[in-house]
């Protein structure tokens, strides 16, 4: 399984922007996938997932104003994230993990794309 992301970038407060990670070597149907992000200095922490039944769950600090999709006839796993804020600021990870439950927990996640850098100033 590899993944690559793409899409970070620096942004103002208030803005958008959307994060994809193109993933190739897997069957969608088998693995569920997320994203997690890493401040410096801090631990990685899970965003957004989803399972391999496509229901999705969010992280309490980003309800309501990420979300994330699958397209399955692009193999390519998208976060869309809106109303940044300045603690948003780190390295965004796409993760993926073969069962049928996703989880927060990266320490489940044996695929990990390479990151790309979000910074919200």
């Amino acid at each position: 399984v590899q993944l690559v992301e793409s899409g970070g970038g620096l942004v103002q407060p208030g803005g958008s922007l959307t994060l994809s990670c193109a993933a190739s070597g897997y069957t969608y149907s088998d693995y569920c996938m997320g994203w997690f992000r890493q401040a410096p200095g801090k631990e990685r922490e899970g965003v957004a997932a989803i399972d391999s039944d496509g229901s999705k769950s969010y992280a309490s600090f980003v309800k309501g104003r990420f979300t994330i999709s699958l397209d399955t006839a692009k193999n390519t796993l998208y976060l869309q994230m809106n109303s940044l804020k300045p603690e948003g600021t780190a390295m965004y990870y796409c993760a993926a993990r073969a069962g049928a439950d996703s989880s927060f927990n990266p320490l489940w996640y044996a695929y990990w794309g390479q990151g790309t850098q979000v910074t919200v100033s």
